[in-house]
């Protein structure tokens, strides 16, 4: 056996010897089933094969004619990749000449003028409940439960949709007893290695020809990370993986002779999920103009922790075949604290007017607008955006939800130079802001050095002032990101993250905001891949807000665990609502976005603590739902107001989730 492996180890490298150099055992080589080039054809199929190392490469001994070949059904020769008819001759000119298993078994071809013995061996993927998975057409998919012990049979179906088993098909004197297992990154970088994985004695499946034997490796976990790896139930049949990498199988010490891609699910809801990417802003906010970063100590520092955050939510979301790219091309900014720019017509709780004005100074300007009694806050928000941009200034309205203890929804203002940069709103040199007696103003200033102050269960569906005069500055008008938004603490503690999401129909959509204390929960809670949970879900609440409490599951409101048994599980009916919510398909009722200015609208929910709950260092979660069935503006509302002649630019239904194929390692698209 150990004299065949050598020879096999050669002969797959690449030449068989001249006709005098005996070979008096067989050329072992393996089934060629997979998909090399990711076209989704096997490639012992494709009318044009790609190089390979499972293919056996062949070089005519001197003197030797090219007289046509005897080539039985199990393989196939290839000249230059592409099949030849039995019998046809090989072509002088030939530069690659090969011979391609498609089935297993011992076959005898003439070739050269000389009879050579091919013996074929064929690996296959067996699922837990020990159906057959194309390696071609089909894929493995990283683990979706927590690590647990095999029964009593190791080689027995299980209760594991991911969990794959090997088997190798072939005959008895050709069956190697161990394989060697490694996972490889779409760079074809190696991620991991199982080495010497063993083989069991199984019974051979109905299609299998008399005479064949198999073997079969104990059902294989492709894992997330370190914490999974290593734990040790399942340390010795878990590798880690990536999404739009694969699952390779050598022969020990020896090339490759298999490999099956990674994606999402083989089975949900909507049928098998692939490999599909959102794409991510990253705007680290420093504490104060011309200060550090929000976390890392400088610049550097502050883009490796982003970095790390992003593969961590990679590893998590892989489970649904979901990838936010790679974090070595993260879109990440440094910017200041914004310059207050913002003037809220209402406040919070959008009382309508008595009659009255409002006063502010733009740049030095002093800008007054009167207000008709009983106007809501909206319409008062139209009055100042008209006597601001009759200065000259850019101005843009974005009509805010009604939070639940508002009467009507409020009105921001946000005024820009004609340049572009951001305008600052003071208020005037004498007097209140507002001189109405209901109808309040309150300008939006950002100041981090006490923490942002977030929203609370009341007002969480439109953000606070604060938040709205942070997030709307820094707004990119790309409905298609996620953006992230770093800041160096909450107020107040207890919060590490917050999201805002579609669903609520707010003008912050799509938006995460998290903290150092987020970052530095790190795997305790995983904040970042919790909160692209909230908006690619398109959910404020959590599973065991009214459910059984599984703290296993990312998306669980309270759980704090570094383990294995931590909060880091989705389910394949959450990937499910992923790809509905926020694939091509989602149910998307437009978005915002102006081609000079950020996107604005009504405000969104997010995802809030459960009621009378808030997230802590110990239970690093944002439970909870936003207020319901509040009526703000129309879906959608956005104004810009040139010279007081506001006008709406409503944007099409954007997916946040692109298919991304599958591409051949080491070629990503």
């Amino acid at each position: 056996m150990n004299r065949r492996l050598s020879a096999l180890a050669i002969l797959l490298g690449g030449l068989l010897g001249p006709a005098g150099a005996a070979a008096a055992e067989p050329a072992l080589v393996a089934v060629d089933l997979d998909d090399d080039d990711a076209d989704g054809v096997p490639d012992g199929e494709q009318p044009r094969a790609p190089p390979a190392p499972e293919l056996l490469a062949l070089r005519a001994p001197r003197g030797a004619s090219q007289a046509p070949a005897a080539i039985p059904a199990g393989l196939r020769l290839l000249i230059d990749g592409s099949p030849v008819k039995p019998g046809a001759a090989i072509p002088a000119g030939a530069r690659r000449v090969e011979i391609q298993a498609v089935r297993a078994g011992r076959s005898e071809i003439a070739l050269f003028g000389e009879a050579r013995t091919i013996s074929a061996f064929e690996v296959r993927a067996i699922d837990g409940a020990g159906r057959r998975i194309d390696m071609a057409r089909s894929h493995a998919s990283l683990q979706r439960t927590p690590p647990d012990r095999l029964g009593d049979d190791p080689f027995a179906n299980l209760d594991d949709p991911d969990a794959i088993r090997l088997l190798v098909i072939g005959a008895p004197e050709d069956l190697p007893l161990t394989l060697d297992v490694h996972s490889a990154a779409p760079s074809g970088g190696v991620i991991d290695r199982l080495s010497d994985v063993p083989l069991g004695h199984v019974r051979c499946p109905e299609d299998v020809p008399p005479g064949l034997v198999c073997g079969s490796t104990r059902p294989l976990r492709v894992v997330a990370d370190d914490i999974d790896r290593s734990h040790p139930m399942i340390v010795d049949r878990s590798v880690k993986g990536e999404v739009g990498g694969a699952l390779v199988v050598a022969l020990p010490g020896g090339p490759k002779v298999q490999m099956i891609r990674v994606a999402g699910p083989r089975a949900s809801p909507l049928g098998p999920l692939g490999r599909t990417r959102a794409r991510l802003r990253i705007v680290m906010v420093r504490p104060r103009a011309g200060g550090p970063p929000p976390m890392g100590g400088d610049d550097a520092g502050a883009l490796a922790i982003a970095r790390a955050e992003v593969e961590r939510a990679n590893a998590l979301w892989g489970a649904c075949g979901v990838s936010f790219g790679p974090p070595e091309a993260l879109d990440v900014t440094f910017v200041d604290p914004p310059r207050p720019h913002l003037l809220a017509i209402g406040c919070d709780h959008g009382l309508p007017a008595s009659g009255g004005a409002i006063r502010v100074r733009v740049d030095g300007h002093e800008v007054t607008a009167a207000i008709a009694p009983r106007a809501r806050p909206d319409a008062a928000a139209r009055a100042v955006a008209a006597a601001i941009g009759a200065a000259g200034f850019s101005v843009r309205l974005s009509d805010n939800p009604v939070i639940g203890a508002g009467a009507y929804g409020t009105s921001d203002v946000l005024v820009r130079r004609p340049g572009g940069a951001l305008a600052t709103i003071e208020p005037p040199a004498a007097g209140a802001l507002s001189t109405d007696a209901t109808l309040t103003a309150c300008i939006g200033a950002v100041d981090l050095d006490d923490g942002l102050q977030h929203f609370s269960d009341t007002d969480a569906i439109a953000g606070t002032v604060e938040e709205r005069a942070l997030l709307k500055a820094f707004d990119d008008g790309d409905p298609s990101t996620v953006d992230v938004v770093m800041v160096p603490s909450f107020a107040g503690g207890g919060r590490i993250g917050e999201s805002f999401i579609f669903a609520d129909g707010g003008a912050i959509r799509n938006t995460i905001i998290e903290d150092r204390a987020g970052l530095r929960a790190d795997r305790a809670s995983f904040a970042l891949a919790h909160e692209l949970g909230h908006v690619l879900l398109d959910e404020p609440g959590h599973p065991d807000d009214f459910g059984i409490d599984t703290p296993t599951r990312l998306m669980d409101a309270d759980a704090a665990n570094a383990s294995a048994y931590g909060p880091r599980r989705l389910t394949v009916d959450e990937c499910a609502r992923a790809i509905r919510q926020s694939g091509a398909a989602a149910p998307r009722l437009g978005r915002q976005s102006g081609a000079a200015a950020p996107r604005l609208g009504r405000q969104s929910g997010a995802a809030a603590p459960r009621p009378g709950q808030q997230s802590g260092a110990a239970a690093p979660r944002l439970g909870g739902h936003p207020p319901r069935g509040a009526k703000g503006a129309p879906a959608g509302a956005e104004a810009e107001a040139q010279g007081g002649a506001p006008g709406f630019r409503p944007s099409g239904p954007v997916p946040l989730l692109a298919p991304w194929p599958l591409a051949p390692l080491g070629r990503e698209r």
